[in-house]
């Protein structure tokens, strides 16, 4: 069973290694490079500097930090929010955490109206799993400093 609560700065450091074994494993999975991830997923001070500016949540499996998620408001009492980042170790992966996660957060924010969140184009097992869960693809974005492509998705809630 997944505990979902939000991260404290003690938690940095461990927050910092699940995201870096992550990333780092897709790296390696799907790019064939050794290590790469996202600004700051390899920083303890990034994971702190996130706490004070969105809610920052770590997932626990046996009390153990397994990954974490990063929410923003568009602005304050907005009714649309966006899910910056959403990792799970490696080890824990296909348990279905994921959709424990994604739970937490629509049950969490009930007066969401609409949720954004992006991923690389080349992570097609991430577009299957957000479109199972009712996000459809709006945009594609490429990443001037990488060209990188970003697949952005939307989730409207029908009231």
């Amino acid at each position: 069973m997944l505990s979902i609560v939000l991260a404290e700065p003690r938690d940095a450091d461990t927050l910092a290694e699940v995201q870096k074994r992550t990333f780092d494993h897709d790296a390696r999975t799907f790019q064939n490079k050794p290590e790469d991830g996202p600004p700051g997923y390899d920083s303890s001070s990034w994971q702190s500097e996130m706490m004070s500016k969105c809610q920052y949540y770590k997932l626990l499996a046996e009390n153990e930090i397994i990954g974490g998620m990063l929410v923003y408001a568009a602005t304050d009492n907005s009714p649309e929010y966006h899910l910056s980042r959403i990792y799970i170790d490696p080890l824990h992966q296909n348990r279905g955490y994921g959709q424990e996660a994604f739970s937490f957060l629509f049950n969490t924010y009930p007066s969401a109206q609409k949720w954004t969140l992006d991923t690389p184009s080349w992570a097609v097992r991430n577009h299957y799993f957000y479109e199972k869960l009712g996000f459809v693809q709006t945009a594609v974005v490429v990443l001037e400093d990488s060209g990188e492509s970003l697949i952005q998705y939307e989730r409207t809630e029908q009231r």
